[in-house]
């Protein structure tokens, strides 16, 4: 038992990054039940001894038929191998076996849509805990949804793997799972009618720096501050290591004797990573997302930036740091992602200003400025007195519209609510132009459109009048002869009736810059 122990205590110290290996393994994310991104040379990676041959062989679950493909690789010397699978239509169910010194097989794998859902509490928010519950989860049987949960683990270092597995949706898999991703991935599975992959990796609480690889902010000088921490951080641990090692070393050998002695035992010297915190830059890319890199995948969904509420227009260039990177360390190219634009909340505590959650809206519209970039805007369907708005379902179809408008060559979808383009002064009124008119403009309530206010050069915003004229609005105030600027929802508990005649709410907007 002693011996036992120790060995216990030992492999738990070093098991994680040993970079040694006797039998072929694979990432838990490579597993029975997977969705394969369809259309892609689906990367398969793993470990094995160095110079271990490997060979992956893709069949059909049908007995007694030939291989589709065969492939082999070799472990390089850290034992880490890597192959590419044919680019297959989507489909199956496949089996997937990888030979080394041992065997592996993988049962009921499918070739489809692969999407990542990530953020914080709204992503994380589960089917059981939103609207409609109980019929959602008794309705929930969809076999070629699949889904992979990540567990919640910070890492000051990047991680191989994570402790999950792919499960078939079913009233029993999916009360848990993020509300988002499900409604999501139905609403593609329904309109396309192939299989679905969600891998939910969210933490409620979390900022968006913690999110993010070191290599998405060493490419934004606006982040040179947080890019030079992650930096210096990273050097001192590896300066300080061989100190602790030592330490440790000592450690074991006295704890040896303490055991083979029954002596009494001391604490482990502390080698804690000064980023294994959730909150911690770059923490949960290493122990949430890393593990899952280079896995194929369509795009990702993304709900987050409460945490981040007093950052205003930095926010933006915190969303840039956080999508380039992911896209660097994925080498997908620029795949799409598709973010929430955040619910109207009156956020209370000292020192908050109803202006805070505007200027997160303005710096998440200006982030559509990116390639392949899309917002759901949930002015609409949010709640004032909760956080979480339990419509979880408008959310992740709203969502599904840009993917299949702009992923899926579906042109009869209006996948945007109006998103201001241009101003112009006429007399005493301001006409705003607007892109994503779709059928029309409208009010969703039949009244006249709310939440407009128009400036003069004094900058002292009045309520205003707004009169729907074509694919324009035209904004006026009796109290404002010489207008200059308009603002419209430029308060956190704003929430408008000016949508387009398919439903989808436009964005707030202002514009002034001051």
């Amino acid at each position: 038992m002693k011996r036992f122990t120790l060995f216990l205590i030992v492999y738990l110290l070093f098991s994680t990054q040993t970079g040694v290996y006797s039998d072929v393994t694979l990432p838990r994310v490579i597993g029975s039940n997977m969705v394969l991104q369809r259309n892609m040379q689906a990367p398969i990676w793993g470990w094995a001894s160095p110079g271990e041959e490997v060979m992956i062989a893709l069949s059909t679950e049908a007995e007694d038929i030939e291989p589709i493909s065969t492939t082999t690789a070799v472990a390089d010397a850290e034992g880490n191998w890597q192959i590419k699978l044919p680019a297959m239509a989507a489909g199956g169910p496949y089996t997937l076996q990888i030979k080394g010194s041992n065997t592996l097989e993988l049962t009921n794998v499918l070739f489809g849509e692969v999407w990542v859902c990530s953020g914080q509490s709204n992503m994380q928010w589960s089917v059981n805990a939103s609207k409609d519950n109980e019929a959602e989860i008794a309705a929930a049987m969809y076999p070629k949804i699949r889904l992979f949960y990540i567990p919640r683990v910070p890492s000051g270092l990047p991680q191989q793997d994570v402790e999950a597995d792919w499960y078939e949706t079913t009233p029993e898999t999916i009360p848990q799972f993020s509300a988002v991703a499900y409604y999501f991935g139905r609403k593609l599975y329904k309109n396309l009618d192939v299989p679905i992959g969600l891998i939910n990796t969210s933490w409620g609480g979390t900022r968006i720096e913690p999110w993010t690889p070191p290599v998405g902010f060493a490419g934004i000088p606006a982040l040179a501050s947080i890019s030079n921490e992650v930096e210096d951080v990273q050097a001192n641990y590896r300066t300080q290591l061989p100190d602790k090692v030592n330490a440790i070393e000592a450690w074991l050998a006295e704890t040896r004797k303490a055991l083979e002695n029954d002596a009494q035992l001391k604490p482990m010297p502390d080698n804690t990573h000064p980023f294994a915190h959730q909150g911690r830059p770059t923490a949960l890319y290493n122990g949430m997302v890393h593990p899952i890199v280079p896995y194929g995948i369509r795009g990702a969904l993304w709900y987050q930036g409460e945490s981040n509420l007093r950052d205003g227009m930095m926010y933006h260039e915190k969303m840039k740091a956080l999508i380039n990177g992911w896209r660097e360390v994925w080498g997908q190219g620029d795949f799409p992602f598709y973010f929430v634009q955040l619910a109207p909340f009156n956020y209370g505590g000292r020192n908050a200003s109803p202006f805070f959650l505007p200027q997160i809206w303005e710096a998440q519209t200006a982030t559509l400025a990116l390639p392949n970039t899309g917002m759901a805007v949930t002015t609409d369907i949010g709640n004032l007195r909760d956080i979480h708005p339990r419509n979880k379902q408008d959310v992740g179809r709203r969502l599904a519209l840009w993917a299949l408008a702009k992923d899926y060559g579906r042109d009869d979808v209006t996948y945007s609510g109006p998103l201001y383009k241009s101003m112009t002064v006429e007399g005493d009124t301001i006409r705003l132009a607007f892109a994503h008119v779709g059928s029309g403009l409208t009010s969703r309530d039949d009244e006249p459109l709310t939440w407009f206010q128009i400036a003069g050069e004094d900058k002292e915003f009045v309520e205003a009048n707004a009169t729907i004229d074509g694919d324009t609005v035209i904004v006026s105030s009796d109290a404002i002869a010489n207008p200059v600027a308009v603002r419209f929802g430029w308060h956190q508990s704003a929430e408008p009736n000016f949508v387009n005649k398919e439903g989808l709410p436009a964005s707030p907007f202002r514009t002034d810059s001051w």
